[in-house]
């Protein structure tokens, strides 16, 4: 199902120790890491009534404008790392979306390696907007509640990749911003649209009924 609004995205995916450190015998400072993995569900969502996982498809990044994309901290700030002049390399394989980037080539990037190294800032995350995606709804008839899992199937821009310090299952202000305005606000719309077309299924099948009689 494509997305309707088209924003911009962010998500914190990787786990502890997906962003590592490496020497060169150039003297280059470089990190490498999966921003993001493929087939590998993680909450989005959850309350009493309403649980949104998600995950990524291998396929995701076939088709994906990956052209400047650019490493910054928090996805704000300053620069640390640029596709455009080299310092900054992306490719999928089987796991994930890997990347390497060079951080020697100024002040914050070599601190920003040190704080790497130091295990002060060990995840990653990444901005983008979706191309396309797949939903998928159940629902436990017991408790009312229901489930959904989305599956991204078509990245149309790659922004950035990010270093960031939060908690394996926090998000940043803006991951937070852009969940609760995006695709959790569309899909409690569609939810809501939902059930609101069944309780007028449910009346005019008893006006049928009624006129029937």
């Amino acid at each position: 199902m494509p997305m309707k609004n088209g924003e911009r995205e962010y998500r914190m995916i990787s786990l502890t120790g997906n962003i590592e450190t490496r020497k060169a015998g150039d003297g280059g400072m470089y990190v490498e890491g999966y921003a993001t993995t493929f087939n590998q569900p993680y909450t989005l969502y959850d309350d009493s009534e309403l649980r949104i996982d998600e995950q990524v498809d291998p396929h995701a990044f076939d088709e994906t404008d990956m052209n400047d994309v650019i490493m910054q901290y928090d996805h704000q700030g300053r620069v640390f790392a640029r596709r455009k002049n080299g310092t900054l390399e992306i490719g999928t394989d089987d796991h994930g979306l890997k990347i390497r980037g060079r951080l020697d080539g100024t002040d914050i990037g070599r601190q920003l390696y040190q704080e790497i190294e130091g295990g002060y800032t060990d995840k990653m995350s990444i901005g983008f907007t979706v191309k396309e995606d797949q939903r998928v709804r159940t629902m436990d008839h017991d408790t009312g509640k229901v489930f959904v899992m989305r599956t991204i199937t078509k990245i149309k821009k790659l922004y950035d990749v990010s270093a960031v310090s939060l908690p394996a299952n926090d998000a940043t202000e803006i991951s937070a911003r852009s969940l609760s305005e995006g695709v959790i606000k569309e899909i409690m719309e569609e939810r809501h649209a939902e059930e609101e077309r069944q309780r007028e299924i449910e009346i005019a099948k008893t006006l049928m009924m009624m006129g029937g009689n």
